[in-house]
Formats: structure tokens, C-alpha cells, sequence
């Protein structure tokens, strides 16, 4: 009884002053990071209404003049936004419908491996280049698809599918291409964590009761394994609508070029030259703002399709 007594004691944990006092000592460096770096920043945005100009210093952004909608009507009047739009959401949005099934393909191949030191060596090896700089990699894939002795292209050349070398960094053509399955590639194995912790936490007994009914193990993975983790699914896939707008910045920009620049120019590339090289603080912050609103309606909106067709989201 004198145990049991402690063992109920101890779920107060936390509960008590010392406890709570503990606990919000532990939080308070990573309360106040967040604050510092991702709520404080926040008060910049009032540079996209402000005719700011980087001479005036921080002092500029209290007394430079009012400037109204000027710089988001500066930003819509420009003839290449359109096309960087197109760039922003074509390369996000086809790369989503191509690396949301092979990743959950992936899940479930690794899944099914029965024995865990293979399985382990491969989410290993597949994990690894995720933790590798766009820099390191992004200078690897350039080298394999150089037109100069490129891996690549020996290949097609060795196979009788071209006759001359591709440059495939210069041809604008082939960028989007280049960017989604570089990405895939490096992000693969990172990807399927969530969906193979989602496996793992389907019930065995159902696996069991779909055996028992003939099922095979293709049929398991799409009559057991794939309904249990649609709840994870859903969650990704409104993440990954709500994020259509946010290119990695590192990848692209280690891609570009002069003579890809029509195909490689997206949102986040712009910010970074206006805001950084142009020092038009004014007009990044609004594009900032433009991105915020598009990406907090796609939120509501994915999520508001996802729990009518699936009765499931995330509120």
C-alpha cells in the first residue's frame, strides 16, 4: 500500500511549485529564442508599408513617411513576378505530387524488411543525405550531371540515348527536373520517418485478422497498413499545401544561373536579392507578407477539403 501510495505521488510530477518552477526554468532558453528570433523579427513587416530607405538606419523604421500598398504595387507591376510565381508553385507543387507517394512507397518498403539490420542500414544510408549541405550536395549533383565527363551523361551517351553531352544545368528547360529529384534524392530517407513510426503503431492484430482472410502482403499494405496511417497522410499533405510557397532556398540558389535564370527564378531568390543585394527592405517584406497570407489560406482551405472528404485534419 506504502508503494502504491508513492507511485500515485508521482504522477503529481509538475505539479507542485518546485516542479513548475523547474520545468519553466527549462523552457524559458527556448521561450526566449523563439521570441527573439521568430516574434521580435515580425515588427520588420511594417517596412512593407513604409517608403524605408537603408540609409535612415533603424531609426528610418519609426520616421521614414507612409507609403500605403506602393510596394506591393511595385512588386504585382513587375513582368517577371508572374513568372516566378509559376517557377514557385510548379516546382513545389509537382514536386509534392511526386515525393509524397514515392516517400510513403519507400515507408512501406522498409516496412516489409524483415531483417532489422538491413532495414537499419538502409534508413541509415537513405537518412544520411539529408544531414549533408545544399552546398556538398548540390556541387555533387552538378559534377554527375556535368556535360564534361558527367556521370549522366556517359550513361545516355553509353546507351545510345543522345549523341552529344545535355548541359543540363544551362538548359532552362530541364531545371524544374533537376531540382525535384535532386531534392527527392536527398530527402527520401528523411521523409519516410514520420510515415514509419506511423506504421509501426498499427495494431498487429489486424495484420493478423487479414491473413487469416487470405489476404497477401500486398493487400495487407493497402487494406490495413495504408488506411491506419491516413491520419498521418492527411497531415502531410496540408503541411505540404500550406508550405507550396516556400522553396528551398539553399538548393535553388546553389542551382541557379545566368543561363537558367528563366526557369530557376522563385519567390525566395527574389526576397533574397531585393532584401539582401538591393537593400529594398520595404519591397521584401511585402512580398514576406504576400506569402504569409497565401500560405495561412491554403492552410485553412487544405484543411477544411481534408475534413470533408476524410473527416480528418488538423482542427
Amino acid at each position: 500500500m506504502a508503494g502504491a501510495g508513492k507511485n500515485k505521488k508521482g504522477y503529481s510530477l509538475g505539479k507542485d511549485p518546485v516542479s513548475q518552477l523547474q520545468l519553466h526554468l527549462l523552457m524559458l532558453p527556448g521561450t526566449l529564442l523563439i521570441l527573439m528570433f521568430s516574434i521580435v523579427p515580425l515588427f520588420g513587416l511594417i517596412l512593407a508599408f513604409k517608403n524605408y530607405q537603408v540609409t535612415e538606419g533603424i531609426k528610418g523604421v519609426f520616421t521614414s513617411p507612409f507609403y500605403g500598398l506602393q510596394n506591393f504595387k511595385i512588386i504585382f507591376a513587375n513582368h517577371d513576378f508572374g513568372r516566378m510565381l509559376v517557377n514557385t508553385l510548379g516546382i513545389n507543387l509537382i514536386g509534392q505530387l511526386v515525393t509524397i507517394p514515392v516517400t510513403i512507397l519507400f515507408a512501406l518498403f522498409i516496412n516489409e524488411i524483415a531483417n532489422q539490420k538491413i532495414r537499419s542500414l538502409v534508413q541509415t544510408v537513405t537518412y544520411m543525405p539529408h544531414f549533408i549541405s545544399w552546398v556538398v550536395f548540390g556541387g555533387i549533383m552538378i559534377t554527375l550531371l556535368g556535360a564534361d565527363g558527367g556521370m549522366v551523361n556517359t550513361i545516355l551517351m553509353k546507351l545510345g540515348l543522345t549523341d552529344q553531352p545535355i548541359v543540363f544545368m544551362a538548359e532552362p528547360g530541364f531545371f524544374w527536373t533537376v531540382a525535384i529529384l535532386s531534392n527527392l534524392i536527398k530527402e527520401l530517407g528523411w521523409g519516410t520517418i514520420l510515415y514509419t513510426a506511423a506504421i509501426a503503431g498499427v495494431d498487429q492484430a489486424l495484420y493478423e485478422a487479414a491473413e487469416l482472410d487470405g489476404a497477401g502482403r500486398f493487400k495487407k499494405m493497402w487494406y490495413v497498413t495504408l488506411p491506419s496511417i491516413k491520419g498521418t497522410v492527411v497531415i502531410m499533405v496540408i503541411f505540404a499545401v500550406a508550405g507550396i510557397m516556400n522553396n528551398n532556398f539553399d538548393q535553388i540558389y546553389v542551382f541557379q544561373n545566368a543561363f537558367n535564370l528563366e526557369r530557376s527564378e522563385v519567390i525566395d531568390t527574389y526576397i533574397y536579392k531585393v532584401g539582401l543585394q538591393q537593400l529594398q527592405f520595404g519591397m521584401a517584406a511585402a512580398i514576406n507578407i504576400f506569402k504569409s497570407v497565401l500560405a495561412i489560406t491554403l492552410l485553412f482551405t487544405a484543411n477544411r477539403v481534408s475534413n470533408k472528404l476524410t473527416d480528418s485534419g488538423l482542427f
